[in-house]
């Protein structure tokens, strides 16, 4: 069992974490697309449970921070919307699972 200096150090790393990844509807949607190649914004957002503006403004965010890559296209004369995480975004996902489980990891029972 740590300390409680220990504990505190490990706390404290909390607060590197990604907020832009922590929030949840940005973790569920990086979470889902970290598991895949890419997906269409439709399975996003059936497999979420947003709505088409909340997951679009998450999407742009998400997007502005260059976590995700957004390519747009049409099927015929419908639009149709791909999505898929950047090298980046990747890169931030594994970070933010490692300091969540390093703090989890550190409380006691």
């Amino acid at each position: 069992m740590p300390s409680d200096e220990a504990a505190g150090e490990d706390l404290r790393t909390i607060g590197s974490v990604d907020r832009l990844v922590h929030e949840p509807a940005r973790l569920m949607v990086m979470a889902l697309l970290y598991v895949v190649e890419s997906a269409d914004f439709t399975f996003l957002m059936s497999q979420t449970g947003l709505t088409w503006g909340n997951l679009s403004s998450h999407l742009s965010k998400l997007e502005g921070a260059g976590y995700v890559e957004v390519e747009k296209e049409f099927k015929g004369k419908k639009p149709h919307t791909m999505l898929h995480l950047t090298d980046e975004g990747r890169a931030a996902f594994r970070e933010y699972r490692r300091n969540m489980k390093q703090v989890l990891d550190d409380l006691p029972d």
